[in-house]
């Protein structure tokens, strides 16, 4: 028989500046818009596609000390879990408008990738 070890991690939700500058970030912002769209915790490899496992554990990292997410430990697995919650019982209304709006960027991009990348930089040229 073996043991199932469980180990959760989360930080108090931030102050709503501290939310919306880890939010800020596109990769974030997908990150959270997959947890919420799945409606409960996920293997954290499934939330990112274009960035290595280095980058994608800090932006996780953000996200767990703004008290947005919080890091699960089961048999071995690491997912995450949106505080979904606590961060509307903090910040209400917040979290649904930006997932929303986030959502509704990801069905004007059939690709899903809107999300995830950086605007395209200026050309400068008019």
């Amino acid at each position: 028989m073996t043991d199932t070890q469980k180990t959760v991690e989360s930080h108090p939700v931030a102050t709503v500046q501290e939310v919306l500058g880890a939010l800020h970030d596109p990769v974030r912002l997908e990150m959270v818009r997959r947890l919420s769209n799945a409606g409960g915790p996920v293997r954290c490899g499934m939330l990112y596609d274009t960035i290595n496992k280095s980058t994608a554990t800090h932006h996780l990292k953000i996200l767990r000390e703004a008290g947005i997410t919080e890091r699960i430990v089961a048999d071995g697995q690491t997912y995450a879990r949106l505080r979904t919650d606590e961060v509307e019982h903090a910040l209400p209304g917040l979290l649904a408008a930006v997932v929303g709006a986030a959502n509704r960027a990801g069905a004007a991009d059939p690709s899903g990738t809107a999300a995830a990348q950086p605007p395209a930089p200026d050309s400068g040229r008019d």
